[in-house]
């Protein structure tokens, strides 16, 4: 990844990832503009599949470009996601049989192209979560202390 522009942190407080791949995404010139200059946000974002099977991401909030005029873009309206069909059809079946859900993680500019990763995995539970947070305080005490000798 060349630069992250925006992540999706509370994802992977919410669910746990068995995969994750990079995607494009189609923007119109404004959302690239609005994108590199003040960035968006990914908080509450999903993707899935259409009737005819492409994939598009929902609640992706991009800002207006600033200096954009009537042609500025919605901020929160659907994109589509851009993948091979093999990917695609994997993806699809992921969804559908086993039930994993498919959520925006970053974006980031890769050699000047705006792309997307996603991440496929099943949502946590309640006691999951907790069982995270006890894990990162208990990784973070033996940093610290580790830190206190040396």
């Amino acid at each position: 990844m060349d630069k992250v522009i925006t992540r999706n942190k509370k994802a992977f407080h919410d669910y746990s990832f068995a995969e994750k791949m990079e995607a494009g995404i189609q923007l119109l010139g404004t959302e690239v503009k609005s994108l590199k200059t003040k960035g968006g946000s990914l908080s509450d974002s999903y993707a899935k599949f259409d009737n005819s099977g492409e994939l598009y991401a929902y609640h992706i909030n991009i800002p207006q470009y600033e200096f954009g005029n009537r042609l500025n873009h919605e901020p929160t309206r659907p994109r589509k996601l851009l993948l091979h069909r093999r990917e695609l059809f994997k993806l699809q079946r992921k969804q559908e049989i086993e039930g994993f859900v498919i959520v925006p993680l970053n974006i980031y500019v890769k050699k000047g192209i705006i792309k997307l990763e996603i991440g496929v995995g099943k949502g946590k539970k309640l006691y999951d979560k907790r069982e995270s947070i006890k894990k990162r305080e208990a990784k973070r005490r033996i940093e610290s202390s580790l830190k206190r000798r040396f």
